[in-house]
């Protein structure tokens, strides 16, 4: 059985090494005992380091990090890639945030060569992906993803350019996408009546504050107050994927809103689950369980939980041709 997990560690940074904050957040991650992890929220210190040297200090913290954790992300360096590490950067000219995705080494096989990095123009955060051999028919693709937390509209197009990446003719590839979606999920499951409810309430509805905009379908501001759903949905489409927690019908657990406004950023939103894993068709069926880290250690770590899922590599399908 195949452990994933998923973690915002909240403005990573090497200087914080070996503080408490630090050492939290690998106790944690040793707890979970990942074979693959998702990371976001990686960062370098932009205004006091110079540009040319983002990647390498980035790449630094996340070997860090990953040592502490009993994990890697080392990869082979290229000419392109020099720096050796499965990282993605945001790209913007002004501010350094990283994505990664770390291993247990033994335990799954980086495919060489399948390392791929994206950020803006497509991506407003780093968006890591690259493929592992872990025993299944053929290779899983893992997707580190964090949406865009301000602009619905880019969190829609984020969606689909995801679903891009992933798809193939007649199909789609073994992959989970794995991340701080920064958006309330559009899977359903069915209510009471049996009819079909979000699994993610309606959050926003009895909110006021300056940050709406941002969560809330913009013609239900001062009404309803809907959440925009849009990013999820693309990829939910027809089964394409599966959102892990709602597929198996686990109860609601929030990954966020466990940080009282002023331990770290203002948080207006309450408890919500905006920290997703979703499995591709081929992979949905071997998909065996789902759970939130919600121990000491864990909370303090972070603003947003450790979530995970396990699957069985036998139960993995092959699904279409080429791209």
């Amino acid at each position: 059985m195949l452990k994933i997990g998923n973690y915002n560690a909240y403005k990573l940074r090497l200087d914080a090494l070996g503080t408490d904050a630090w050492n939290a957040r690998v106790a944690a991650v040793r707890e979970l005992d990942p074979d693959l992890l998702s990371v976001q929220e990686i960062m370098v210190d932009a205004p006091n380091i110079p540009r040319e040297q983002w990647d390498a200090v980035a790449a630094d913290t996340v070997a860090a990090f990953a040592d502490g954790c009993g994990l890697t992300a080392e990869i082979t360096p290229t000419a392109g890639y020099p720096h050796g590490m499965a990282m993605a950067a945001d790209g913007h000219p002004h501010r350094a945030w990283y994505t990664a995705a770390l291993w247990k080494p033994g335990s799954v096989g980086y495919v060489p060569g399948s390392y791929r990095p994206l950020g803006v123009p497509d991506f407003w955060h780093g968006l890591t992906t690259a493929a592992f051999d872990i025993g299944a028919a053929e290779p899983l693709t893992v997707v580190v993803y964090q949406g865009d937390p301000f602009r619905p509209d880019w969190r829609a197009q984020e969606g689909l350019r995801i679903k891009g990446l992933l798809r193939r003719t007649g199909g789609v590839e073994p992959a989970l996408v794995v991340g701080d979606f920064n958006a309330l999920s559009a899977a359903q499951v069915p209510g009471p009546d049996g009819a079909l409810v979000f699994y993610d309430g309606e959050a926003y509805a009895e909110q006021d504050h300056d940050d709406l905009e941002y969560q809330v379908q913009a013609d239900t501001i001062g009404g309803a107050q809907l959440a925009d759903r849009r990013q999820s949905e693309v990829l939910l489409r027809r089964g394409y994927m599966v959102d892990v927690a709602a597929h198996l019908g686990v109860p609601w657990q929030a990954t966020t809103g466990h940080w009282e406004d002023g331990k770290g950023d203002p948080d207006p939103w309450g408890p919500r689950r905006i920290d997703l894993i979703c499995a591709t068709r081929p992979v949905a069926p071997a998909v065996t369980g789902y759970g939130v880290l919600d121990g000491e250690t864990a909370l303090a770590g972070s603003d947003h939980r450790i979530i995970w899922a396990t699957l069985d590599p036998a139960l993995i399908a092959v699904e279409g041709g080429g791209r």
